[in-house]
């Protein structure tokens, strides 16, 4: 396998899901997949509690930042936190199609404003850890190849980006829903492809619909990295093929079982630490998918996870569906 391709599988940022509690558990089935934050705004972290937003379990490294912005100066400062606080890449929202995150100039409304990009990224950049962008293939307004091929143009050439992590849809900002800009507009990722034809240096990930390990091979084809979104999310056991593909030979031999007692012990030392069963365990529904008693094992636990004072029972309780 080529050697950009080490790090070639990615988890990606997904409000409300890819928080540090399933960040961990991602990382105990897979150790050489690359995780993402949540999109985290730069007023959040400016205006907020940066030291409570922006931590995480040191185990939980490659780990990325995925800042929503479009002001040089606050993206730069948000960098240079990021940078403090470890974290192994900054990632820019150019993807987001929320009405929200459009009235904030931010998001995939800035695939109209390559040159404000470019300048985004120029400012963020030379800081000492890299800044990669993630789009979409347009817009609803902008959304032909030339479109798609000028904006990784200016902001490669004019920013210095050299990743782009690619969704296959165009967003479409004129009455579609976030859902339904995951589900209605058209997946061509011939378009991502042919970017990669183009740009050879720069390094293209592609993101949007692939569920599977199949698909998965399928696009290392034609470009340098996938990244998997909900089906990731829904089924984390999906994971635990990910190390095989990115080093041939390096699956460890876990199974549900082993993950599911680190995990266990993990949610544990977070509820003495006062964090609510609901935020760790929600994350553990997934892994049950597909098995033997899952079924019975998830109801039980959504049955359970808003009553702290089951706690002490749950955890031998889950144990014994083993």
């Amino acid at each position: 396998m080529q050697e950009h391709l080490k790090k070639s599988l990615y988890v990606a940022p997904m409000m409300g899901k890819t928080d540090s509690h399933f960040r961990y558990l991602a990382r105990l089935i897979s150790k050489q997949v690359h995780l993402y934050s949540e999109m985290i705004t730069t007023g959040a972290i400016l205006y907020g509690d940066a030291e409570k937003i922006l931590s995480y379990n040191q185990e939980e490294n490659p780990l990325s930042l995925q800042l929503g912005g479009s002001d040089p100066i606050a993206l730069k400062d948000c960098v240079l936190i990021a940078k403090e606080k470890k974290y192994d890449e900054v990632n820019l929202n150019v993807g987001c199609p929320s009405n929200r995150v459009q009235k904030g100039n931010f998001g995939a409304c800035l695939m109209e404003q390559p040159k404000v990009v470019a300048e985004c990224v120029k400012m963020m950049s030379g800081l000492g850890i890299p800044i990669t962008v993630k789009c979409r293939i347009g817009t609803d307004i902008l959304n032909s190849y030339g479109d798609l091929s000028n904006f990784i143009k200016i902001v490669s050439d004019q920013g210095g980006c050299e990743t782009f992590i690619i969704h296959a849809r165009i967003a479409n900002l004129n009455g579609f829903t976030p859902k339904q800009n995951r589900e209605i507009p058209p997946l061509k990722y011939y378009l991502v492809h042919d970017i990669k034809k183009e740009f050879p240096k720069n390094k293209i990930i592609i993101n949007g619909g692939i569920d599977s390990i199949e698909g998965i091979r399928q696009q290392l084809n034609h470009v340098d990295g996938v990244m998997v979104g909900r089906s990731a999310y829904s089924n984390p056991w999906l994971l635990s093929e990910f190390d095989n593909i990115i080093s041939v030979g390096s699956n460890q031999a876990k199974t549900r079982y082993d993950v599911s007692l680190l995990y266990l012990d993990y949610v544990k030392k977070k509820h003495e630490e006062g964090v609510s069963l609901y935020k760790t365990m929600r994350h553990l529904l997934g892994l049950y998918r597909g098995i033997k008693g899952g079924k019975k094992m998830r109801r039980y636990i959504s049955e359970n996870i808003s009553n702290p004072n089951i706690a002490k029972y749950m955890f031998s309780d889950i144990q014994n569906f083993f």
